[in-house]
């Protein structure tokens, strides 16, 4: 058996790390595992990656780098164990404190696990509200990452880029920055993404003590959305804090014959039209989130889940 080399995609709440992932697939031609980090029980990532063929482990209702680690190691061990894959990459979730994920594979690394530099993806619009509002969990991703990719950069000047670069070098100067739309890098790039292991001597930067952002989660399952007018005004009443402070909100339904993707993050929206799903599914991120509201917006029996609850662990495509 070969050993299995293990990526961690790092990145913080709508960074797009989902959206690299797929990238990652199609530019390197690989099937790979994915080992999916998501706060609530309805597996939105998961079941988008499914699409693209991946086979899915996903690990839900808590973190990899704190709740959930022994679920994560147990998991490591079981996938290399079973499906011997020659990748595994791991999306933790957005407030995952990359410097745990990376503390909790080195415990359980041997001759058949090999873990790579690790990378984060940085949504170059919300650098700096997501440093005030999010402190070290926020710069935990950055600082533990050789390499950081800006995402959504298309339309952002090259004035712009350097900018918002030279704040991340100030919180790592010793990471590889890039600051052009990463769908523009030759194949020669991306397959060094799965070549590269962490240097034996790599300086992991952990935080003295643990933090907590103290979100909930509300996940939704069988959705309905009865137009896209009714979508365009639910997601504004998202973002201008009717059901609480929300940070970030996916899922995907039904509309009249078209299956549509809509997304929130650093306080914007988007809508994509989408292939069927197995079922209509939402989550919401946040703080004071108003259940009762949020049940009857999206029109469904809401499961409400802490993130202190125990974890509900899905393997999914495999």
């Amino acid at each position: 058996m070969c050993s299995m080399k293990v990526f961690v995609i790092s990145g913080f709440l709508g960074a797009g790390k989902t959206t690299f992932i797929q990238a990652l697939s199609e530019r390197t031609a690989q099937k790979f595992v994915v080992m999916e980090n998501e706060y609530g029980g309805a597996g939105i990532d998961g079941a988008v990656l499914q699409k693209d063929r991946l086979k899915i482990w996903e690990l839900t209702e808590g973190c990899i780098c704190c709740s959930l680690k022994s679920d994560f190691a147990s998991s490591i061990l079981t996938i290399v164990n079973t499906l011997d894959p020659e990748y595994l990459i791991v999306e933790p979730t957005g407030v995952g404190l990359l410097s745990a994920v990376l503390q909790n594979i080195e415990k359980i690394e041997y001759e058949r696990i090999r873990l790579l530099e690790p990378l984060t993806v940085v949504d170059i619009h919300s650098v700096e509200d997501y440093l005030r509002e999010f402190g070290e969990i926020y710069t935990d991703q950055m600082k533990n990452a050789p390499r950081i990719v800006l995402s959504k950069t298309e339309q952002s000047s090259s004035a712009e880029r350097e900018r918002i670069s030279a704040i991340l070098r100030e919180l790592n100067p010793h990471a590889e920055i890039l600051s052009t739309p990463y769908q523009n890098q030759p194949d020669t790039w991306w397959q060094e993404l799965l070549q590269k292991p962490l240097n034996k001597n790599y300086a992991i930067n952990a935080p003295a003590a643990e933090h907590s952002l103290n979100l909930e989660t509300v996940s939704l399952n069988g959705i309905r959305i009865e137009s896209v007018q009714a979508l365009l005004e639910l997601l504004v009443a998202l973002l201008r804090g009717y059901f609480g402070a929300v940070y970030r909100a996916k899922g995907f339904a039904p509309i009249g014959t078209q299956w549509t993707k809509f997304d929130i993050a650093d306080r914007l929206y988007t809508i994509t039209m989408c292939e069927p799903m197995q079922q209509a599914q939402a989550v919401i991120i946040g703080q004071n989130l108003d259940r009762k509201r949020l049940k009857e917006a999206f029109q469904v029996r809401i499961q409400w889940k802490s993130l202190e609850r125990p974890p509900n662990i899905k393997h999914i495509g495999l």
